[in-house]
């Protein structure tokens, strides 16, 4: 697991720093949340944050770029997801990208579906050891990450999701 990280105690903390930054720069948030596998503890993952803002409605999303992009974030717009407002930040002395923010409008479908995979994984070790196997499979063929590793875990994903969302009704 070459470009995993064995899970790291600080990342909920690093999280709540930049969600803290957020909520007192970017009018229009209702809440942000900490997603992805450096919430879940236990869970090995590539050492990048990744933050779900709500905005009140589309209208304040749409406009939160300029402060986004003053906190240090570059804004990417929907980025292949519709409905969605994509920026990440790097670390400018490094070059080491260090949040990835996948923000969406009060209501949007994606804000359930990835706080239910995420509270799933949180409440359920052995969801958490297969994802970590997963994960592990798809870092040892495709070493190099990017598109190709995450493509290698989508079906899995999307079956947990889709699971972790039918146990919400």
């Amino acid at each position: 697991m070459t470009f995993l990280s064995a899970p790291d105690p600080s990342w909920p903390q690093t999280a709540a720093r930049e969600i803290d930054a957020l909520m007192a720069d970017v009018p229009g948030l209702l809440v942000v949340h900490h997603i992805g596998s450096t919430s879940v503890p236990g869970l090995p993952a590539k050492p990048i944050i990744d933050l779900l803002p709500v905005f009140t409605d589309t209208t304040a999303q749409n406009a939160a770029r300029e402060a986004f992009e003053k906190l240090g974030f570059e804004w990417m717009g929907e980025y292949g997801l519709a409905g969605r407002s994509y920026c990440r930040k790097t670390d400018p002395g490094s070059g080491v990208r260090r949040f990835q923010a996948h923000g969406y409008a009060k209501g949007h479908s994606d804000i359930e579906r990835h706080l239910a995979f995420r509270d799933a994984l949180r409440k359920n070790a052995s969801l958490r050891a297969a994802y970590t196997s997963v994960k592990a499979a798809c870092a040892a063929r495709f070493p190099e990450g990017g598109e190709a590793y995450g493509a290698c875990k989508a079906d899995w994903i999307n079956k947990a999701e889709a699971r972790a969302l039918e146990r919400l009704k």
